[in-house]
Order: structure tokens, then sequence, then C-alpha cells
């Protein structure tokens, strides 16, 4: 049977290889938070992070809850998986792993930009670090939303 894809295949075809592309596509995100974590747990015990400012201190802490949060979200569809395996809910699984991939996904751009900015900040001084943090923040809207609608639109 041909679905909305074009490819002929049944909806459970369909909802695994939703489901495999999915977690593919989260493996590449996961390492990266994960690495962006592992740095951001060892920052508060340098020597320099005494002499951060309030500003910059919570730039820290807004890109550790990030990184945390999209480590919870971006790991979840795998858990949900392991724990309602074999309860043929294929269809729940797909569409709530999809939604925790785009919730990760903004933690992930919270967590980098304010990583990236915390590090204009202290190199470079405040305002260059509120700079670079709005031409982060601009940068993932762009590539991460408004290029993607516009081309979901374009496709419907």
């Amino acid at each position: 049977m041909t679905g909305a894809s074009g490819r002929e295949e049944s909806e459970y075809e369909r909802l695994d290889r939703n489901l495999i592309e999915l977690l593919a596509e989260m493996r590449v995100a996961i390492v990266g938070v994960q690495v962006l974590f592992a740095f951001l747990l060892i920052v508060p015990f340098n020597n320099g992070f005494a002499d951060l400012n309030d500003l910059q201190r919570y730039l820290y802490l807004t890109s550790l809850l990030g990184a945390g949060a999209a480590t919870v979200a971006l790991v979840a569809p795998i858990a949900q998986h392991r724990v309602t395996f074999r309860l043929q809910d294929k269809h729940y699984i797909v569409r709530s792993a999809n939604r925790f991939a785009l919730v990760g996904l903004i933690c992930l751009a919270v967590a980098m930009t304010a990583a990236v900015s915390l590090v204009a900040s202290v190199v470079f001084g405040t305002t260059t670090g509120v700079v670079v943090a709005t031409g982060t923040t601009l940068a993932f809207i762009v590539a991460w939303a408004v290029l993607p609608l516009r081309r979901r639109r374009a496709v419907r």
C-alpha cells in the first residue's frame, strides 16, 4: 500500500522507519549535549569561576540547566521505548519521541547560546556577550525553525 510518503509500506512499516530515523537523528544530538554537559559540570571547579559576575553565573546556570533538560528530553524516547516494549503502541512512541526531540533541541539551543555568550562575556566583556547571544539566538531560530517551517509550508 502506498502511503502519504509515496512509499510502498504498511502503517507499521512506516512507524518503524519513522522511529529508526528519529532515533538516529537523536543519537547525533545526544553526543553533542553530553560533551557540553560534561564540560559544564567541571567549570565551577576551575580557579577563575569565583571571579564571574552575577550575569556570567546566571549564563552558566542557564547553560547547565539547558544541557540537563536537553539530556532528559533526548533520552526520554529511549526510556519510553524500553518500558513500553511489545505493547504494540509504536504510534504513541513515534509521536512522543518527536515531541521530546523538538523540546530537546530547544533546550540544546538555549544551553549552547548561554555557553557561547558566557565565554564571549568572560573573554571580551558583557556587551560582546550580549551581541554574541543575540546572534547565536537568531542563528538557531533561522536554521532550526524559520527555514524548515518555510520549506514545510512550500511543500504543503
